[in-house]
């Protein structure tokens, strides 16, 4: 009796704990439901440009170092001279103004756009908006310099985003193009449609080649007596499948395709960089900026840093960026992705990048 007694409670608790356990994954399920949900309705809310005046940002640093390196007689002297100087400014300008005399030209503006792309290239949605607002305004003497942070990912994403980047050019400003880090496949594709590419000495740079990789369940499903049917029409409609049994045929196709994409990359990027030996780049390899300047593929070696500090007293940098406002479902959503992409890009890294 006593065993039996023991065995009913142990039976009781048992499922005591696996109806909490299941409440608890169906609460976990329900609210993931609730905030996915808010996040799509939420999907159509409009964003708003912010613009930074970094010229003033450069000028207010300037400022508080030479505050804390001159003494305090020489920093009065240095701020009168600098109001001296602002008064005469003033002067001759009221004077022009009353003469008729042209005011002497305002500084050509520098527009400062970033783009961190991830796989699928979602940030040009807010390119697309940054290079609208800036088109609007941009003459042939004002310059867009984009700081572009990406190791590659679709095709499609990214063959938008290079043409995004393209309208500045066809509008006859001039671009620039910044890597520090990594321009890779795709992320080289959008670099080579500027004027000017700029790379930080140990940048990645290149890896001009496509590449495919799809697991095949079809053994597994088999040894488990698992029937899987596909229905396609159009003979080429599903070339290689995960679930089905993949033909000689459908893998030539595949491989077809993953050609003429290639193709296609390599006239983009000669079209852009006509100096650049096509043959000798696009083989799928990457370089250090180093590297990759005596190959054409960069045109100096400069980090985004250097290259805007040396702007700075002959052009009024503009920064530009698209930015909306995220509930708690986006922030949530974007905090998930954000560990996701995270984590195939250290996968990445670790298999196609290894400084030693």
């Amino acid at each position: 009796m006593s065993v039996r007694r023991d065995t009913l409670e142990f039976l009781y608790e048992y499922g005591l704990f696996l109806a909490k356990t299941i409440t608890f994954v169906v609460a976990v399920i329900a609210i993931m439901i609730a905030i996915a949900s808010s996040a799509m309705k939420q999907g159509g809310k409009k964003g708003e440009l912010e613009v930074t005046d970094l010229s003033e940002q450069y000028s207010e640093v300037e400022e508080d170092i030479t505050h804390h390196l001159l003494s305090k007689e020489e920093f009065k002297e240095k701020e009168k001279q600098d109001k001296k100087a602002a008064k005469e400014q003033a002067k001759l300008d009221k004077k022009a103004s009353k003469t008729g005399e042209e005011k002497p030209a305002s500084l050509p503006r520098l527009f400062v756009v970033d783009f961190n792309g991830s796989i699928d290239a979602k940030e040009v949605t807010s390119l697309r908006e940054e290079i609208s607002a800036i088109l609007t305004v941009a003459k042939p003497t004002d310059e867009v310099f984009v700081r572009l942070e990406s190791g590659g990912g679709m095709v499609h994403g990214y063959g938008l985003a290079s043409s995004q980047l393209d309208r500045i050019r066809q509008h006859n400003i001039p671009l620039t193009a910044s890597v520090d880090k990594v321009a890779a496949s795709g992320g080289y594709m959008m670099a080579c449609v500027a004027n000017k590419i700029v790379s930080a000495p140990f940048a990645i740079i290149g890896s001009i080649g496509v590449i495919a990789q799809v697991p095949n369940f079809n053994k597994l499903l088999k040894k488990n007596d698992i029937d899987f049917e596909q229905f396609t029409a159009g003979e080429f409609k599903r070339t290689v499948t995960m679930f089905g049994e993949n033909t000689d045929k459908g893998r030539e196709k595949f491989v077809e395709e993953l050609e003429e994409t290639h193709i296609l990359f390599k006239n983009f990027v000669s079209e852009h960089r006509p100096s650049l030996d096509i043959a000798k780049v696009a083989t799928g390899e990457h370089w250090f900026g180093t590297q990759a300047k005596d190959l054409g593929l960069v045109d100096e070696l400069q980090t985004s840093d250097d290259y805007l500090q040396a702007r700075a007293k002959s052009h009024k940098l503009v920064q530009i960026k698209y930015a909306t406002k995220k509930g708690l479902a986006e922030k949530f959503s974007k905090a998930a992705s954000l560990s996701f992409d995270a984590v195939i890009s250290k996968v990445w890294q670790n298999n196609r990048i290894f400084p030693s």
